[in-house]
């Protein structure tokens, strides 16, 4: 099998461990076919962007130990929505992105050229 890329042609890097990321948690932004919400943008979460999801229906800074979720708070890196990302970014409450961990299936949702335009402290393409 092939390993999945990221946006920027690389092999897909590990996004967080701790806490536990990625649609199965095993720490990566992969997107499966059975990802409807394609979990692949890696962003190292703010508290801007954790008010935004809030106040949009999904909060994530709250603990849910039912489903084994932490809560997430500002510094923490996770999985986000290709959608939802993109509703943030057009909002002005984007995460940065970290590029080498962002799945490229990413780029059917969002561009590149935006993408870049968050990347984390120079997380650019070498």
């Amino acid at each position: 099998m092939e390993s999945e890329k990221n946006v920027i042609g690389t092999v897909l890097e590990t996004c967080s461990l701790s806490p536990r990321t990625g649609f199965h948690r095993e720490g990566i932004c992969r997107s499966p076919n059975q990802d409807l919400g394609v979990h692949g943008v890696c962003s190292v979460v703010t508290e801007a962007f954790l008010n935004f999801t809030k106040s949009r229906g999904n909060d994530l800074s709250s603990a849910n130990p039912h489903h084994g979720f932490p809560g997430l708070k500002p510094g923490d890196r996770w999985c986000l929505c290709a959608s939802r990302w993109k509703e943030a970014m057009d909002h002005g409450t984007a995460p940065p992105v970290v590029l080498s961990a962002t799945s490229e299936v990413v780029l059917e949702y969002v561009s590149l050229e935006n993408l870049l335009k968050y990347a984390e402290g120079g997380d650019q393409p070498h």
